[in-house]
């Protein structure tokens, strides 16, 4: 009940104004300071001499007005700053909502590129004249891309922030898109295939955007969904994918130059829209608001310091055991996903003879299923902040949802295999922001482009490795085959996760901000570093009442 009852203060706080860490009596209503040195105390009136305990005691008791009156949505002043700390205010802006919606759109637009060249295999290996399989690594591409950039990509993100990461996604991203209109020619495969690696290059400044965008724009309350809502934007991106290139580039065997004007349109589209977007990016993404939406970015430097290593942030997040834990499983889940996608086509056409349209159609309830999951999943987050529990159910429920689709495929029911399908997708799609935000929960103050980064490298891997092993199984035996080594594997990813030790650190700041104890990381240093370069000279020191996760 007190876990219910604290998790319950957090959610009426009015996070549109600013939250107040100390409280100085004697001064106006709102104004608030942060000592570089300070202890999670009231200032001492003047000449007056107080111990720690009658600090503490006042804070308590006698300060809680003025604490109160710096929620009021006008900020109850604000304007007293002292000599030796700073402001901890937080505000939330309307701009969020632009910065989040330009993302997602871009982030869609490289989602369809990737997936617009194998919907429509066969009309692209006839018009280009080439075999499917390279038709195919076109696609495969992008995961082959991923995994040995997501280290300087996310070396640029900490050293260089979130607008100039997110300009080089969008900007690759045209590039990519203007270039595959001058691909369009049949002797013209490797322009199009130099386009395609383009677009996979902006791939790896997106995909680990996502948890440091909900971070540094929104609010704690929140936080989860936004991060669920930009992830989605690459799932829509995909679910459109299966539709679109269909239905704009039809099979014309007949006819090489209608199918190289469908082909043009497509791809001209694709470009005119990627360039929009760019200059939206240009014009409203900014690497952070002017004042953090949360306690938990309130205590992080706006910069890295001087002596900040990336290094050394990899060492300490390899150091961190939940996080290599929450690693292999996001990855064997992720990864399970990503070889379901990819072979499903394979798949059906194995079982149901002459239902390709259906196949693609399969494809969409996957998808659309996982956008619905994914959201869902988000506002769960937001609302009980139980990460553990929820990633572990959500797990579960993905494991029983793949075995009923691999004991279901062959039944002869193509509608109970739409079915199955979209149940799977809810879940294993769903699971996708549960690990970005758990990650970030558990690793912060560490970047959370950093550790998105590694989650999505692992998925990348895993799902190399899933897909080809997976591929040659379905071919060499069954199809069934191929979905009980994904069973074997989920369920693996099931006790991994089981075993996960849930800090919530930067929850923690956050409830610890709303009760004026700022008490949330585990008392070693992260690093070599002290812990307060990493958090603006605010010691953050362990709290017992915090140091797990709440639930309702």
């Amino acid at each position: 009940m007190v876990a219910g009852e604290l998790v319950q203060e957090h959610l009426r706080a009015d996070t549109g104004a600013p939250d107040d860490i100390t409280v100085k009596p004697r001064e106006p209503q709102g104004a608030a300071e942060r000592r570089e040195d300070h202890t999670h105390g009231a200032a001492p009136a003047s000449g007056a001499e107080e111990t720690d305990a009658s600090r503490e005691q006042e804070t308590e008791k006698e300060a809680q007005p003025d604490e109160r009156a710096a929620m009021l949505p006008d900020g109850g002043g604000g304007e007293a700053e002292g000599e030796e700390g700073k402001k901890l205010e937080t505000r939330l802006y309307w701009r969020r909502f632009a910065v989040l919606t330009v993302f997602s759109l871009y982030s869609l637009v490289n989602a369809f590129q990737w997936i617009q060249y194998s919907i429509i295999a066969n009309v692209f290996t006839r018009y280009y004249g080439v075999a499917n399989d390279k038709v195919d690594w076109l696609s495969i591409v992008y995961m082959v891309a991923y995994v040995p950039l997501i280290f300087p990509a996310t070396w640029l993100l900490d050293r260089k922030g979130l607008r100039l990461t997110a300009l080089l996604g969008a900007g690759l991203n045209c590039a990519g898109a203007w270039l595959k209109c001058a691909s369009v020619s049949p002797e013209l495969f490797g322009v199009t295939v130099t386009a395609q690696v383009i677009c996979s290059v902006a791939q790896v400044f997106i995909l680990g955007l996502p948890s440091r965008l909900a971070s540094v724009w929104f609010g704690p309350r929140e936080v989860s969904t936004a991060c669920a809502t930009a992830v989605l934007g690459n799932q829509l991106g995909t679910a459109i994918g299966f539709l679109l290139p269909p239905v704009l580039v039809p099979n014309t065997p007949n006819d090489v130059q209608l199918t190289g004007h469908n082909i043009s349109v497509m791809f001209y589209g694709t470009a005119a829209v990627s360039t929009a977007l760019f200059v939206l990016t240009v014009i409203v993404i900014k690497d952070r608001p002017p004042l953090p939406p949360s306690q938990a970015q309130a205590v992080l430097p706006d910069s890295p310091p001087e002596d900040y290593s990336y290094k050394q942030s990899i060492i300490n997040l390899i150091k961190n055991k939940a996080f290599i834990l929450l690693l292999v499983s996001y990855g064997i889940m992720t990864g399970s996903f990503y070889s379901v996608s990819t072979l499903l086509n394979q798949m059906i056409m194995a079982c149901y003879e002459n239902q390709e349209l259906n196949a693609g159609r399969i494809g969409l309830t996957l998808v659309v299923a996982g956008m619905v999951g994914s959201i869902l999943c988000g506002l769960w987050l937001d609302h009980t902040k139980t990460y553990k529990m929820t990633t572990l159910i959500v797990y579960i429920l993905s494991f029983l949802g793949m075995v009923v689709f691999t004991f279901t495929l062959d039944l002869d029911d193509i509608y109970l295999v739409f079915f199955t399908a979209g149940v799977l997708g809810f879940f294993m799609t769903g699971y996708l922001p549960l690990g970005f935000e758990f990650g970030v929960e558990i690793t912060y103050p560490e970047s959370e482009g950093t550790s998105s980064g590694l989650l999505n490298a692992f998925a990348q891997i895993f799902g190399i490795i899933f897909t080809l092993i997976q591929g040659k199984l379905t071919t060499d035996y069954n199809p069934l085959a191929g979905n009980l080594f994904l069973c074997a594997w989920i369920f693996l990813g099931i006790l991994l996760t089981a075993l996960i030790k849930s800090e919530l650190k930067r929850h923690n700041v956050n409830m610890g901000a709303d009760s004026n104890h700022l008490q949330a990381l585990p008392t070693e240093c992260l690093g070599d570093c002290p812990l307060e370069k990493k958090s603006n000279g605010v010691k953050l020191e362990p709290s017992i009442s915090f140091s797990r996760e709440t639930s309702l």
